[in-house]
């Protein structure tokens, strides 16, 4: 980093999720200098407001801290920013959020003559909307893809439409660590990687559950967890309609089955056997060499994520598992997926870090933002976009946007908890009776 940079850095985040947050805030903490100069650094996060918002338990499981956390809408946020002055800005959120940040900044910053380096991504395996999410995240001055097979494909994607595509940089997944399995635990650990919305159908998901509790049955000498993401009344990343506490409730399981929660990577240090559907889950324990199943049972299929694994060697049944099957990762495959088990993971933000340091030290500071889409070049999808987040289509707040210029009072601050528990509740709760009702 350039001196300037080194001696007093300011990151700001902003996350929509409590897997946002955690990739948006570990990934800010990769990129920031690994040396030992002296630097100051000093990273404030903000949580975009909305259904996914974290709660407290969630934002403390992720284990990441931050100088300062607050919650926002996206027009606090942009006032925000026109006030402050940071090094970088990692958007972690999802594809329209990020394109309507950018427009939002872009007006924000106009005439300004420094800005920060805006740098965006994805928080795990890239397996459908590939060219949606892609277009929505260009503008950033850094669009970050976590293996080398993604970043071939960021690339092909920005070309084929004519879009610049200098700003794609190979990095690796922020949150992967601990330390290599070394053998066997007593007892030997089975874990389930449960997914808020993959597989999304209650017999799906029950047959599962099921499989899980038989796989406990058959093998009384193991531990068998499941590994939950959040608990009934959060929200993550994806709506869970079907949570798993919820189908395991008067069910007979044995006395080694039980569920968990926490922090993965605690989990999987006494993991023997890591088993999901598609979570990214799986390359954290392929990182660390631990075992790890891609299941087959309801398919391979792109609707479950599952056919990213085409290749990969972890592909495999419960009846396969029940009979004792081990999978042997193929290497050529775990090497192009950003999971570094080769001992590289050290170096792997190094071209990033790189990047960043020559935007700072650019003369005469950083251009304007400059998405893909535009007015111009998408009439008829920009606008929607911007408007969700109370932005006109020149990326202004629009008359009426939630203003910033003062502190929510106590009255304020009740009402807003109120109706984002009566908001999420109805999405959790409402919104699925609603859609059964429909398929009656």
């Amino acid at each position: 980093m350039p001196a300037s940079a080194t001696k007093s850095l300011r990151v700001a985040v902003l996350a929509d999720s409590d897997t946002r947050w955690k990739w948006g805030a570990l990934t800010a903490k990769r990129l920031m200098p690994n040396d030992s100069d002296g630097s100051e650094i000093r990273l404030d996060g903000y949580l975009l407001r909305g259904r996914a918002t974290p709660t407290a338990r969630q934002l403390q499981e992720v284990g990441v801290h931050a100088d300062s956390l607050r919650e926002v809408t996206a027009v606090e946020f942009l006032r925000e920013m026109e006030q402050q002055s940071y090094d970088i800005l990692v958007l972690s959120l999802v594809g329209g959020g990020v394109q309507a940040m950018l427009h939002g900044l872009r007006s924000a910053w106009a005439g300004r003559e420094k800005r920060p380096a805006v740098v965006t991504g994805y928080v795990g395996v890239v397996y459908e909307k590939l060219a949606d999410g892609l277009l929505l995240r260009h503008g950033a001055d850094l669009v970050l893809a976590n293996s080398r097979q993604d970043a071939d494909r960021f690339r092909a994607v920005y070309e084929g439409v004519g879009a610049d595509s200098s700003s794609v940089t190979e990095v690796a997944l922020p949150f992967l660590g601990g330390a290599p399995y070394e053998g066997e635990h007593k007892p030997y650990t089975v874990v389930f990687a449960a997914q808020p919305s993959v597989p999304d159908s209650r017999r799906d998901r029950t047959y599962l559950l099921n499989r899980l509790i038989q796989h406990a049955r058959k093998h009384p000498e193991r531990e068998v967890l499941l590994k939950l993401r959040s608990k009934p009344g959060e929200h993550t990343t994806h709506i869970e309609e079907l949570p798993y506490q919820k189908l395991v409730q008067g069910k007979d399981v044995p006395a080694n089955f039980r569920l968990v929660y926490g922090h993965m990577g605690d989990v999987l240090d006494h993991t023997d056997l890591l088993v999901t559907m598609s979570s990214t889950a799986a390359l954290e324990a392929l990182h660390r060499r631990i075992p790890t199943v891609v299941l087959t049972d309801l398919g391979i299929r792109e609707a479950l994520g599952n056919h990213h694994f085409v290749g990969s060697g972890c592909l495999a049944s419960w009846d396969q598992l029940d009979a004792g099957h081990r999978p042997a990762p193929d290497a050529d495959w775990v090497a192009r997926q950003g999971v570094a088990a080769d001992g590289t993971y050290a170096t792997a933000f190094d071209a990033a870090r790189e990047r960043i340091a020559k935007l700072l030290d650019r003369p005469g500071g950083l251009p304007p933002l400059n998405p893909y889409y535009t007015p111009e070049t998408a009439p008829g999808y920009l606008p929607g976009i911007l408007a969700r987040h109370h932005l006109g289509p020149d990326g202004v707040p629009l008359p009426g946007a939630p203003a910033a210029d003062k502190a929510p009072g106590p009255v304020r601050q009740i009402v807003r908890r109120a109706a984002r528990g009566a908001y999420r509740h109805g999405v959790q709760r409402v919104a699925p009776v609603i859609r059964r009702m429909g398929e009656l």
